[in-house]
């Protein structure tokens, strides 16, 4: 299985710095979620991953090699990615974007195959869209449509899965159909999943390792019962809030202080309780 790691990373666009001096490996085999306020360089940092940004120094690393120096197919044999809210054509079909993740391997000398088949066959089977195989791609509802897209990085047969918050625009429904996936993804066939999340609860359920970026660079990282802490959401979301204990999964639970309807109906009770006293 390959090594994903970051060695003394800069990252940017234009004269702007968004990632300085970062340093980072991802660990094999496991659930890696990337947490920080908008704007920090989760999004930066995964596509430069991705050889998508290019560093203003430093260097990406996949399995002991520098990947602005590999093939772009080499790479895409060993790490896919899902940007964030991707498009296709009107009218492509299920089967047909699921086929494009087999683009590394094909080439003048190698046609379309058996094995590019049963690719993307079981692709779209653990994604459970085989049903779906011929239905338009744009007229699928959100969670559907982003199953498709990962059926496609899945055809890719790669140890790597990049996801760039691949919630984003889900109701709470298809977040966690879409999330017990690519948990079921790890856990049943040991790929590497790294995601950008914006939900901490769901990042705490669903992740072994936690990266927090803070300032251009990384604040704090481990397990998710080791990494958020009020402290940290203090420092890296600037919001005050508990940390409890998720009553069915026993991880880290944030609960944000601020104004709500609770506080009213408080008010209320306080000054019901003020006015039985004076009388």
């Amino acid at each position: 299985m390959d090594t994903l790691l970051a060695n003394n990373l800069t990252l940017g666009y234009g004269d702007s710095i968004i990632i300085d001096s970062l340093n980072v490996t991802i660990p094999k085999g496991e659930v890696t979620v990337l947490i920080g306020g908008n704007g920090c360089g989760k999004s930066t940092l995964l596509r430069s991953m991705a050889r998508l940004l290019k560093p203003k120094m430093g260097e990406v690393v996949l399995d002991n090699e520098d990947i602005s120096k590999m093939k772009t197919k080499e790479v895409a044999k060993k790490m896919a990615i899902l940007p964030q809210s991707p498009t296709t054509p009107e009218g492509l079909s299920v089967y047909q974007l699921v086929k494009q993740g087999r683009y590394p391997y094909q080439g003048l000398t190698r046609r379309w195959s058996k094995e590019d088949e049963a690719a993307v066959e079981k692709a779209l089977e653990d994604t459970n869209m085989s049903e779906m195989r011929d239905r338009a791609v744009d007229s699928l509802s959100g969670g559907q449509r982003q199953r498709a897209w990962i059926a496609m990085t899945l055809a890719q047969d790669t140890d790597t899965i990049l996801l760039d918050e691949p919630t984003t625009y889900l109701d709470m429904t298809h977040q966690i159909e879409i999330l017990d996936l690519l948990f079921d993804l790890n856990q049943e066939h040991g790929r590497t999943v790294v995601m950008v999340l914006h939900d901490i609860n769901l990042a705490c359920r669903y992740a072994d390792h936690l990266i927090a970026v803070k300032d251009k660079t990384v604040f704090a990282q481990g397990r998710p019962e080791e990494v958020v802490t009020c402290d940290l959401m203090q420092h890296v979301f600037n919001m005050t809030c508990d940390v409890r204990e998720d009553p069915l999964f026993g991880t880290p639970m944030c609960i944000p202080h601020g104004k709500g309807r609770c506080l009213i109906k408080q008010a209320q009770a306080e000054a019901q309780t003020k006015k039985a006293t004076i009388s």
